[in-house]
């Protein structure tokens, strides 16, 4: 079965990136980096950095070698935390240093990388069968920058 790694193209700062990431997401590391011996169109032998890492569960690589296509929101990284500290503590170490608060859970970190930092319950709520508790998540988060698991549960519990 081949195996499914996801790449990221950096500009810019790609270690400090990947250590940021690393450093905010649990059971994650870096696990190799190098750089690229030949003259390649980004430039002379050693200007271009690949770094192999591991977010949770997920791998990547991230790619040092000048500008090339911005990111943006037809990709993004979820993060699925269990509790209200995890999101705040992920959600603030992504904005440090020039992230940009989005809505519904959406940010952009400092390299302009998209994340979505939600709470897993916010799935299973939204995926309810009782359709009008699942509305009322919706319409909660929707309203929302930071997502507040307190204010996901009290719409999920209000009387229609």
């Amino acid at each position: 079965m081949p195996t499914i790694v996801s790449h990221l193209w950096f500009e810019k700062d790609a270690r400090r990136a990947v250590e940021r990431y690393v450093s905010l997401v649990p059971g994650s590391a870096v696990i190799s980096g190098s750089t690229l011996a030949a003259e390649t169109p980004s430039g002379p032998p050693g200007s271009v950095e690949i770094i192999e890492f591991r977010l949770g569960d997920q791998h990547f690589v991230a790619l040092q070698a000048g500008p090339l296509d911005p990111f943006n929101h037809s990709f993004s990284i979820q993060v699925r935390c269990e509790s209200q500290t995890e999101i705040d503590r992920i959600w603030d170490g992504l904005l440090a240093d020039g992230g940009a608060a989005e809505q519904c859970g959406w940010l952009r970190d400092r390299w302009g990388l998209c994340w979505q930092v939600v709470p897993r319950i916010l799935g299973e709520m939204a995926a309810d069968p009782d359709r009008a508790r699942a509305k009322r998540v919706t319409e909660a988060m929707l309203e929302m920058v930071r997502i507040d698991i307190a204010a996901l549960e009290r719409a999920y519990r209000a009387e229609a």
